[in-house]
């Protein structure tokens, strides 16, 4: 079905209860097509630097994408097992990286009904 499907419809034929059959036509229904979201999946991170090894005080970006999904999507951040996001949006920029920014990070896509999440990558501040 395709969204321009939608409409009213009736359906008729030939009814023969006696000596001369007639053309009858049901009452009309209305039948709505609506659009299901793909749910998002696939997700995987890209870094900059590549391996998620990045010197002491050098800037670090985190890149989210997704394979499969229908939007609009939206992109929260985490790192470790931390609740609160670090971010929102499909990058997240680290401009000057310190000790405490080592661990492990991921990104969590929803499209409002489903979540789908990286595997996590492993920074390493140098």
């Amino acid at each position: 079905l395709q969204l321009q499907h939608s409409g009213h419809y009736r359906c008729g034929g030939w009814v023969s209860l006696g000596p001369s059959p007639s053309w009858e036509m049901s009452a009309p229904v209305t039948m709505t097509v609506t659009m299901h979201g793909v749910p998002p999946s696939g997700v995987s991170l890209l870094a900059q630097p590549p391996g998620g090894q990045v010197a002491l005080g050098d800037p670090l970006v985190l890149s989210c994408t997704v394979a499969m999904g229908t939007g609009p999507l939206s992109f929260s951040w985490h790192r470790g097992g931390s609740g609160a996001p670090l971010g929102t949006g499909p990058r997240l920029e680290l401009r000057h990286v310190g000790d405490k920014d080592s661990g492990h990070y991921h990104c969590r896509v929803s499209d409002g009904d489903s979540v789908a999440e990286s595997v996590p990558l492993n920074v390493t501040v140098l």
